[in-house]
């Protein structure tokens, strides 16, 4: 059932001022999804706490959450380019329309990501640092460009990290794990194959495996098992439609998130090799024009 036919069949239910505001997203679904709480009120002649609290009614978090889910369902965009977008929007537009969905769906993460989770993944990572264990990244397409920028951030960190993105190299690396190392398994769809195989394989050689991919996905599911951690990112790019663009960008904020979490949990004598590095970078950068 699409959001619309939910609300129409919640609509009997509602409060009379609650009806209007689900009139008036029955009427113009599309234009809902981005108005301004401010507008839909007025169009709803009703007050803008009424236009949260329909939301709420018809089963989601607020209106951000609603919005987006149904931006997702019923704005088709153009396939294989961007869900936002229209084919004549003019560049004025798309700086807006590519900017305001990548915003709404960090914001949206924001309130959904699992602190309790978070934490067990940087636990995991940083007592592996510590212990000079082996850190690994899998990824697979615009995932593995993703493995290779946390490995760029990890190995900083003075840790034994690499990024695998050939499904036969990750079968093997992943043979060659043991207790106490982890392995990152980050996946747009978290049906690849490849992906699944490596996660599965590092599962029984005892690492703690770490996924960050769409839950109810097939690979979110070895993520929920003993021992292991799911960063869950959901969001309503199809993957089958559009080429990775905000769950690319929302699966950098989760490896930004762990770095920074191990970074300082590794503590103070970190922050000495972090300078140097900076400071000899110097030496690879122009000098400033003397005219």
């Amino acid at each position: 059932m699409s959001i619309v036919d939910r609300v129409r069949a919640a609509l009997p239910a509602l409060p009379p001022a609650e009806q209007r505001v689900a009139h008036l997203l029955i009427a113009d679904a599309r234009a809902f999804a981005t108005l301004p709480v401010t507008e839909l009120a007025e169009r709803a002649h009703v007050s803008k706490p009424t236009v949260v609290r329909f939301c709420r009614s018809v089963g989601y978090d607020g209106l951000a959450d609603f919005k987006l889910k149904l931006a997702g369902s019923v704005n088709e965009g153009v396939p294989f380019v961007h869900r936002a977008v229209d084919e004549d929007d003019k560049p004025n537009v798309l700086i807006i329309k590519v900017i305001d969905n990548a915003v709404a769906a960090l914001l949206h993460y924001r309130n959904d990501a699992a602190s309790p989770l978070f934490e067990r993944a940087i636990n995991a990572l940083a007592e592996a640092g510590r212990g000079k264990h082996r850190i690994e990244f899998y990824g697979v397409g615009n995932s593995g460009i993703v493995a290779q920028d946390a490995q760029h951030k990890f190995f900083r960190l003075g840790v034994n990290t690499i990024a695998c993105s050939d499904g036969h190299v990750q079968l093997m690396s992943a043979t060659m794990l043991k207790p106490g190392d982890c392995a990152v398994v980050i996946s747009n769809s978290g049906r690849s194959r490849d992906l699944i195989d490596a996660a599965e394989i590092a599962r029984k050689k005892g690492a703690t495996v770490i996924i960050i991919t769409a839950s109810g996905s097939p690979l979110a599911q070895i993520g929920q098992t003993q021992g292991h951690v799911l960063l869950a990112v959901d969001h309503p790019e199809d993957y089958d439609r559009y080429s990775p663009m905000v769950s690319r960008l929302l699966h950098l904020i989760v490896i930004d998130i762990l770095s920074t979490g191990v970074a300082l949990q590794l503590g103070q004598e970190l922050r000495p090799i972090l300078q140097e590095i900076k400071r000899n970078l110097r030496s690879k950068r122009y000098a400033p024009s003397a005219d």
